[in-house]
């Protein structure tokens, strides 16, 4: 029950304050500019994962946990329930976003940009979404992102893809932070690639790993 707490409650801080972040720079009209919302998701998501890390594994994305699960790092049964608990942690972060900020039209929601077509959205989501488990593989133990550099390195890959990929489509990398603001705003049109994308793409730098590690990987 605990790494179920722990994910509902790191998920809950990532979408609070990522989603937050993007939702005061629009009412604002560009206050924390596009640096310091990419930066806000970095910093959050390093923060959250020495804080629960070591209880839950800090995944906070079920794109992550799916993929653990393929890599054979965690097991099928526990996905359902971690889910769902990031699920519960998203919905409530957008929940209090959208009492706070009633103004705002958005929430952070994720669309692409004016005249991107979806199709390429959804393969630069694939991109994003590779590197970052690369990256997360890489740096955990067995299904737990932990250690010194695991917060620092994950944090660092989400805030320059976010950084250089945001204008383009948000950055998601992350299902369950494209549902939430959806569920509030209505705005599903685009919802698919954010879920499929993050999801083949995670899964897709799992069988990277055999090519590159002989041994200890997936």
């Amino acid at each position: 029950m605990k790494q179920y707490i722990s994910e509902s409650i790191g998920t809950f801080g990532l979408i609070f304050c990522g989603c937050g972040a993007m939702t005061i720079n629009e009412i604002t009209n560009g206050a924390i500019s596009h640096v310091g919302v990419a930066a806000t998701w970095g910093l959050i998501v390093m923060g959250m994962i020495y804080a629960f890390g070591e209880i839950s594994g800090a995944h906070f994305n079920p794109a992550v946990t799916i993929s653990f699960a393929v890599a054979k790092k965690f097991p099928w049964q526990k996905v359902p329930p971690y889910i769902l608990a990031q699920a519960i942690g998203a919905i409530a972060a957008i929940a209090l976003l959208w009492f706070l900020f009633p103004q705002s039209q958005y929430l952070g929601e994720t669309t692409p940009a004016d005249n991107f077509p979806a199709y390429k959205a959804a393969i630069l989501e694939f991109i994003l979404t590779f590197f970052l488990m690369v990256v997360i593989i890489n740096v955990s133990t067995g299904s737990k992102e932990i250690g010194t550099m695991a917060g620092i390195a994950i944090g660092a890959v989400i805030l320059l893809e976010a950084m250089f990929a945001g204008p383009m489509t948000k950055a998601s990398m992350n299902p369950i932070r494209s549902l939430a603001p959806a569920l509030f705003t209505g705005n599903f049109q685009y919802l698919w690639l954010y879920i499929l994308a993050p999801i083949s793409g995670a899964i897709a730098a799992v069988s990277s790993c055999k090519l590159v590690k002989d041994n200890n990987c997936c």
